[in-house]
């Protein structure tokens, strides 16, 4: 599906509830496989989140996860750990293209059977679930923190529990502190120290109730909006935290630069545009966030502003490789856009305000593709390719964007 975006003046004051945070419920969905009696409020509605579930519940020989990467991740730790269970897991072909190998080869240092089906390093998998006795193993930190993320999750279910070594510079660390601060919810002991972080074995645990923030990387495009929108602006997202375990939370900071600011009341946050930009250009390092790159990047674009992203290294291993399609998308606009392996540079400025035939957007079957381009109709009509991708995180986005006046056609 196809949709054109037309030109809007400023969206419509309402309040939006954004579902629970793929990264938070996909830990619990694992955590609650492991410990039943773990309840799930506010889950996400994603595909991923979907997907992962099914994957748990269906028992079945053959799994198929899509484009689903931390599905893929933390369900080859998981059967890695179940006795008796002999299951292939496969997905998309992008996703056989997305590397796997650090977190096989840690498994393999614990005792794990796994057996690359196709390209070394590389998904599709079989596995052979097995128990686990060895428990200190070391592992590279600087590509993926879902390799990390996996490991921890199922180190409780080890007999000895995990004590692991991270090797070099650290990448997304917030999202390895949201597992750590997931298991001490559920009651499990872990600590982190230097370069090591043990996870302590737990076999009774008491009931817990997980309940699941909304999504901080949903609400950047909600920042975008009210970036790009005249001063005075504002809308209200439901069922946010103050003190968040989401990395992604750090872009009401970021979007201060563009004159947007962020009131607390309860659970509910209200973005207001205040102010005009108060930079020509913005610096960030996101090694710590890296999903918001894409909608920091274009909203840069629609401001007029110019801009250096950092600590992007992981984008290249994402659904597409996201530096090569921001650069690819924005160009169209008539920006010149620098890559490099960890970041992105907007070096010249534009005026994407246009009467000409709308510029279309190519997606590469990657949901942020999509919605990060959206808010750019408060400056200009423009086109979605599959725009449907956006089921992969948040399938509500096209709705929640007609209820605040975004209009929109199927091409």
């Amino acid at each position: 599906m196809n949709i054109r975006l037309h030109k809007i003046e400023k969206p419509e004051s309402r309040i939006i509830k954004i579902s629970g945070s793929k990264s938070e419920t996909n830990r619990a969905l694992l955590l609650k496989a492991l410990q039943h009696s773990i309840q799930i409020e506010n889950g996400s509605d994603s595909d991923d989140s979907y997907l992962m579930l099914q994957a748990i519940s269906e028992k079945k020989e053959v799994i198929d996860i899509g484009h689903a990467g931390t599905a893929m991740r933390f369900l080859t730790a998981y059967f890695a750990i179940q006795p008796d269970c002999s299951v292939i897991i496969k997905g998309s072909d992008r996703m056989h293209e997305r590397p796997i190998g650090i977190l096989v080869e840690a498994l393999k240092q614990l005792g794990a059977e796994i057996h690359y089906l196709e390209k070394q390093g590389y998904p599709p998998l079989k596995i052979i679930g097995k128990k686990l006795i060895q428990n200190r193993i070391s592992i590279q930190a600087t590509v993926s923190s879902q390799y990390i993320s996996a490991l921890l999750l199922i180190a409780f279910r080890l007999e000895n529990g995990l004590r692991l070594q991270l090797i070099g510079k650290v990448t997304s660390v917030p999202y390895i502190k949201m597992t750590l601060q997931m298991l001490n919810r559920i009651g499990v002991k872990t600590d982190w120290t230097d370069d090591v972080i043990t996870v302590y074995p737990a076999s009774e645990l008491a009931d817990t109730t997980l309940s699941i923030e909304s999504d901080w990387s949903s609400a950047s495009y909600y920042y975008a909006i009210i970036a790009l929108s005249p001063v005075g602006t504002f809308l209200e997202l439901r069922d946010f935290e103050k003190e968040s375990l989401q990395g992604d939370a750090c872009i009401i900071r970021i979007y201060e630069n563009f004159g947007v600011t962020t009131h607390f009341k309860g659970k509910s946050i209200r973005l207001e545009k205040v102010a005009s930009p108060a930079k020509e250009y913005l610096e960030a390092d996101l090694t710590n966030a890296p999903d918001i790159a894409q909608t920091i990047a274009v909203t840069c674009l629609g401001l007029n502003i110019l801009c250096n992203l950092t600590g992007l290294h992981t984008l290249r291993i994402k659904e597409t490789d996201r530096l090569q399609a921001l650069k690819n998308e924005i160009e169209k606009w008539g920006g010149t856009v620098c890559i490099t392996e960890n970041s992105l540079q907007l070096t010249s400025k534009i005026n994407i305000n246009r009467d000409t035939k709308p510029v279309s957007i190519k997606t590469y079957q990657d949901h942020r593709m999509a919605m990060a381009f959206a808010p750019l109709a408060l400056k200009t009509t423009l086109d979605i390719q599959e725009a449907e991708v956006v089921s992969k995180s948040y399938p509500d986005f096209w709705k929640d964007l007609k209820k605040i006046g975004f209009k929109m056609q199927e091409l």
